[in-house]
């Protein structure tokens, strides 16, 4: 007996630690409320009056919120045999099932239906104590069959229906709450919970309520977090959180939103089942509830359409530039027709399960079972757009005292000129590529750093946009100065610039970058330069230096040609702060010389000095070649001879007045008859003065001896002054009727004291100039008219 002892202990300690764990299963803890449970809104709404959906039929909630087929409104008709259990009335407030919407918490599902082991509407609405409820359900032997628990099931709520599918898999979302969430009991009680598929026709359930990658059934036990001094964790990951502020739901925790899915034959009728029960190991166990929480439109039976990962697509997409897009059907059956359409239009040739989209618009695949008259159909709006031109770039800031932050508005141009284009700048590129809100606030006054990269997202506005990067460059504004080798030079001569305070330089007379410039001057210029910094900042204003260049040294000094004897007066010419230096050594602007040779004359104006030179030749002396007297209007014209030398052409003067006057013209006017002329003239700037006289001769051609005072006789008497003054009157027979003489200069038509008889007679007379010797002999003919 007394081996037997250490067993009997062991069993009795082992029964006494399983009995006083179900006592505390029988003693729920008392909830905890907070401040946020007594909210207004805290928790989701649950057959709440408000919402039509509240008073749905089962088979309302199941066709209406369940169920969700896009456009396609022949799927709720594939869709009969709806039956709950305990089979609640609508009516009745504490039934199992019902209608929730999320309002204003933060619950993942917006609305759906939950089935409940107790009263569904405690599941939510407001605080509530512990939820140990019984709902009227017993047992189920699917349920228990497909957990393989071998307990006590009770309150089983059972949501069962009949479906034809017209895609190739099924799915829907799906939360696991209960109040088994609480202490340790995760780690050995776990409410049943299964979610069942089988053909009509017969056959096993697929029990649809697992875990991926082969984790498991979904279930309190099997979805846990580590319980200290209890048991470890379990799936983790899919665990939704304890209920610590008791608000959104009245248990104390749930799982993550998880989706269930089967693949099914398309056209093939099948039966579905939904229960959830309350599990007691030793008997029926009421206590700590759970709930299903299914999410409304999440339930597909129909068509989806799917992008080349095969994720679901949503009802809308957006393209930008036409990019193909490929959409397949859910759907892929060689026993199914498919037909698409655009925009309500049939594609031709597009009768298989996938199409490559290459534009806008709306786009429908209507998917057909041969017998069926109902076609499942999806549709998809595509809508267009167009990415604006967009390239890197590079956004220099020159900075100041008044200039330290970036305007990244002065990149735009050289990013994108596409009209309309938004810029969103990012400092992180995940930011970027995720066009989150975290773009620059402030682009006209960013605070950036030399080198920086930026990420810009460059959009039409809408959803079409091209990410680049912007590279931030940022350097001090350089301050230009110039400077010359000489800042006053003479004309022609060069003069060195040099510029400081850049990289490179910018003139605005030259075309070359460096800072030394070279150039020869001929008149006063202004030089402007701007510094260019390494990373091409412009000085914001240019260095100026002004070279002057004084005014050219000039001269009128010109060869001249002197006669000997002569005396020439050499004129340097005038002009400001001239000095002269001749080689003469004098220092005046003037000298007068009486020597031929070349003279030299240095000017100085302060700045510059200029030598001159200056050769006095010897000139010829010019002479008349020919006399003109017009005795009608009494003007003399000369010829004359202006003999070259030196290759100097001179201009002629001309004087009739022994040199008191002047004068460049050799015609001469308003002279007096039979007067003596003295004719000079000389080169201009000389005195080699050549000379004749000339007597203006006028004898009438006719004489009337009448003594009337008027043509009485021929005088002659100013020829009697010349030297060698001769003279004769002839009849026409050559007979020398007068002689001329300094005594006897006058003739009145007689011979002898006779009068002469009235006829033409001929006259002719010499004489000699005192200066220039030149013999002049004078003849013509006159007519006497006497008196008989």
């Amino acid at each position: 007996m007394r081996r037997y002892l250490p067993f009997f202990f062991f069993f009795l300690f082992i029964s006494t630690f399983l009995h006083s764990q179900d006592i505390d299963r029988k003693r729920p803890p008392k909830e905890k409320i907070s401040t946020l449970s007594k909210k207004a809104g805290a928790f989701i709404d649950v057959n709440t009056p408000s919402y039509t959906e509240s008073s749905y039929s089962i088979t309302q909630l199941v066709k209406d919120v369940l169920i969700s087929s896009g456009t396609n409104t022949c799927v709720t008709p594939n869709v009969s045999n709806v039956k709950i259990t305990p089979n609640h009335a609508v009516s009745n407030a504490d039934r199992a099932w019902g209608y929730f919407n999320k309002a204003t918490t933060n619950f993942p599902f917006k609305d759906g239906i939950v089935l409940s082991t107790g009263i569904a509407r405690r599941a939510g609405n407001n605080i509530e104590g512990n939820l140990s409820d019984t709902n009227g359900g017993g047992t189920d032997s699917d349920l228990a069959q497909a957990t393989g628990s071998t307990g006590y099931l009770t309150d089983a709520v059972l949501l069962e229906f009949d479906f034809t599918p017209t895609t190739s898999q099924i799915k829907f979302n799906y939360i696991l709450a209960s109040e088994e969430y609480t202490g340790s009991f995760p780690c050995n009680y776990a409410d049943a919970f299964a979610l069942l598929l089988r053909p009509t026709s017969g056959g096993p359930y697929q029990n649809m309520a697992v875990l991926p990658g082969g984790a498991g059934p979904v279930s309190i036990t099997n979805i846990r977090p580590a319980i200290p001094g209890s048991c470890g964790a379990a799936n983790e990951q899919y665990f939704g959180g304890y209920n610590t502020a008791n608000i959104e739901t009245n248990f104390a925790g749930r799982t993550v939103p998880l989706t269930a899915t089967a693949t099914v034959t398309p056209g093939q009728e099948y039966h579905f089942k939904m229960v959830v029960a309350d599990y007691g190991p030793y008997g029926n166990d009421s206590s700590y509830d759970s709930a299903v929480f299914l999410e409304g439109g999440s339930f597909n039976i129909g068509v989806e359409l799917l992008d080349p990962s095969g994720a679901t697509l949503p009802a809308e997409i957006n393209v930008c530039d036409n990019v193909p897009q490929v959409i397949t059907a859910s759907v892929s059956d060689p026993n199914l027709l498919y037909q698409w359409f655009l925009n309500g239009n049939p594609v031709p040739g597009a009768t298989t399960n996938s199409i490559t989209a290459v534009q806008p618009g709306s786009y429908t695949i209507q998917v057909s079972v041969p017998g069926n008259p109902c076609p499942g159909t999806a549709t998809i709006q595509i809508h267009g757009g167009t990415t604006p031109q967009a390239q890197d770039a590079t956004l220099l800031l020159c900075s100041t005292t008044d200039i330290t932050t970036f305007d990244l508005s002065d990149a735009m141009p050289s990013i994108s000129t596409t009209p309309g284009a938004v810029f969103r700048f990012y400092v992180n590129q995940a930011d970027a590529l995720a066009q989150n809100g975290n773009y620059i606030q402030t682009p006209l006054n960013y605070n950036g750093t030399d080198g920086q990269i930026l990420y810009v997202v460059v959009s039409n506005g809408g959803f079409c946009s091209k990410l680049i990067e912007l590279k931030l460059l940022k350097e001090a504004t350089p301050v230009a100065t110039v400077k010359a080798s000489r800042i006053k030079i003479c004309p022609g001569e060069s003069v060195t610039l040099t510029a400081d305070g850049g990289t490179t330089y910018l003139w605005n007379n030259f075309t070359g970058t460096g800072n030394i410039q070279t150039v020869t001057l001929f008149q006063t210029t202004t030089f402007t330069v701007y510094a260019i910094g390494a990373k091409g900042c412009q000085s914001l204003n240019p260095a100026k230096i002004t070279i002057e260049v004084t005014p050219e040294i000039t001269s009128p000094l010109a060869d001249v040609e002197m006669c000997i004897g002569d005396r020439v007066t050499l004129d340097a010419g005038a002009g400001p702060n001239y000095k002269y230096l001749w080689s003469t050594g004098a220092t005046t602007q003037t000298i007068n010389v009486d020597q031929w040779g070349i003279y030299t004359v240095e000017i100085d104006n302060g700045s510059c000095k200029k030598i001159f030179s200056v050769k006095v030749m010897g000139a010829t002396t010019p002479f008349v070649t020919g006399l003109n007297y017009n005795s009608i209007n009494k003007s003399l014209t000369v010829t004359a001879e202006n003999p070259p030398m030196n290759n100097i052409q001179g201009t002629l003067e001309y004087s009739i007045d022994n040199g008191i006057t002047w004068q460049t013209s050799n015609v001469f006017t308003n002279l007096l008859d039979n007067t003596n002329y003295t004719i000079l003239l000389r080169r201009v700037g000389t005195h080699c003065v050549g000379t004749i006289d000339f007597y203006t001769l006028n004898i009438k051609n006719i004489i009337t001896p009448n003594d009337d005072g008027v043509n009485d006789v021929l005088d002659l008497t100013a020829l009697g002054d010349f030297k060698n003054f001769t003279g004769s009157i002839y009849d026409r027979y050559g007979v020398e009727m007068f002689r001329f003489s300094k005594l006897t200069p006058i003739w009145n038509g007689t011979v002898g004291g006779k009068r002469l008889p009235t006829a033409t007679y001929w006259y002719k007379f010499n004489f000699e100039y005192p200066k220039s010797k030149a013999q002049v002999d004078w003849s013509g003919w006159i007519m006497l008219k006497n008196r008989e």
